[in-house]
């Protein structure tokens, strides 16, 4: 039985009817897992949850450009009233 390279947990699967690109999951840790191998099985972490994890890291990224009127980073007394000091 093959079993989970993150946790050692048995994964159930037919080893036999797996190919080289299936997808496989574990039940126990939920980490994915692309087949690369079929004799002996080999399975290595899958890219999706690093795009997921991307997605996410560029959904922060938009919303720390956002800044509401009260949040530019200025209080009030700062704010130019066009002169220059020296």
């Amino acid at each position: 039985m093959a079993t989970c390279p993150e946790c050692d947990a048995d994964l159930p699967i037919d080893e036999e009817e797996l190919e080289e690109g299936d997808p496989v999951q574990c039940d126990e840790c939920g980490e994915s897992f692309v087949v690369t191998g079929t004799d002996p099985l080999e399975l290595e972490l899958s890219d999706e949850d690093d795009e997921d994890e991307d997605e996410d890291e560029d959904e922060e990224d938009e919303d720390e450009g956002d800044l509401d009127d009260d949040e530019d980073g200025l209080d009030e007394d700062d704010e130019d009233d066009g002169e220059w000091e020296e």
